[in-house]
């Protein structure tokens, strides 16, 4: 997924939900809010005074390096390292 201006939080967090801790961090704190899940990134940061450009980088970059739920992979848009235990 490729966090722009115009990505809806809700569809974020359906993604992943552990992006919550960027939008926490920046005062949004409205997340289970229903306007604030159909709210794209630009009107939420405009609403809450934040920097939408800062956001959109740190979810991006969280997106790109996060490490799988299930298994032991480690993930980005490039390649994958699996862990392998002998």
């Amino acid at each position: 997924m490729e966090v722009t201006k115009q990505t809806l939080i809700g569809d974020i967090l359906d993604f992943d939900v552990e992006t919550a801790q960027f939008f926490f961090e920046i005062g949004m704190h409205c997340l289970g809010c229903p306007s604030a899940s159909g709210e794209s990134i630009e009107m939420a940061c405009q609403v809450h005074g934040a920097d939408a450009d800062k956001l959109i980088e740190d979810i991006n970059n969280y997106l790109d390096f996060r490490v799988p739920t299930i298994g032991t992979s480690a993930c980005n848009n490039k390649f994958c390292i699996t862990k392998i235990q002998f």
